[in-house]
C-alpha cells in the first residue's frame, strides 16, 4: 500500500557499486553522470596506468546503474539492494574480488 500523497517516507533507494579497476581506462563518465556524486578518481593507478573510480560515499548509492550504463569498458555497475541484503553482498563481493585478482 502506498503512503498518502504528500507524506514523506524515510526509505530511500539503496544500492551497491562494484568496480573492476583493471578494466578501467579512466574516462570519468561514471563519476560525471552519477546523480548522487558518490564516485571520485582514485589516487592509485591500475596496471594500465589509469586512475579508476573509488566510492567516496557508499551510503548515498541508489543502485540506479547510470555508472554502468555509461561505462564503455564494463568496469563498473551498481545494483539495488534491500535492507538485509547489504551484509550478504559485502561477503559475496569479498570472494568475487579475490577471484578477479587471480
Amino acid at each position: 500500500m502506498c503512503p498518502p500523497h504528500g507524506t514523506e517516507t524515510n526509505q530511500k533507494a539503496k544500492g551497491r557499486v562494484s568496480i573492476i579497476p583493471e578494466r578501467c581506462k579512466g574516462c570519468g563518465f561514471c563519476i560525471q553522470f552519477c546523480p548522487r556524486k558518490i564516485l571520485a578518481f582514485s589516487r592509485d593507478f591500475n596496471s594500465k596506468g589509469y586512475h579508476s573510480p573509488v566510492i567516496v560515499d557508499p551510503e548515498k548509492c541508489s543502485g540506479c546503474n547510470l555508472c554502468g550504463l555509461f561505462c564503455p569498458d564494463f568496469a563498473i555497475h551498481s545494483v539495488r539492494t534491500s535492507p538485509g541484503q547489504d551484509s550478504e553482498m559485502e561477503e559475496e563481493n569479498e570472494t568475487t574480488e579475490g577471484r578477479e585478482e587471480e
